[in-house]
């Protein structure tokens, strides 16, 4: 009797995304994986906003997020929270 080969599909790994990104105080550029970065959805454009560590000088960084921003952070995985202020 001879033995059965047997074969295991494994799906192709995720390509990490990357978000391009700079500092408003050290003028860093450098590229953001998605579990990097964190994303606020407010009632208005105001209190919607995408937000980071700065690798370089540890600056915490605030941006303001526009549609088309909170579609590529979203659509790349970005951690998401909506905000509730009354």
């Amino acid at each position: 009797m001879t033995g059965a080969a047997t074969s295991t599909m494994t799906a192709p790994a995720p390509s990490a995304v990357l978000f391009k990104a700079a500092c408003p105080d050290c003028r860093g550029r450098f590229e953001l994986a998605s579990q990097e970065l964190r994303l606020a959805i407010g009632r208005t454009h105001r209190t919607t906003f995408y937000s980071f560590t700065c690798p370089e000088c540890g600056l915490a960084v605030r941006k303001p997020a526009g549609e088309r921003i909170i579609e590529l952070l979203t659509g790349g995985g970005v951690r998401t929270m909506r905000l509730h202020i009354c």
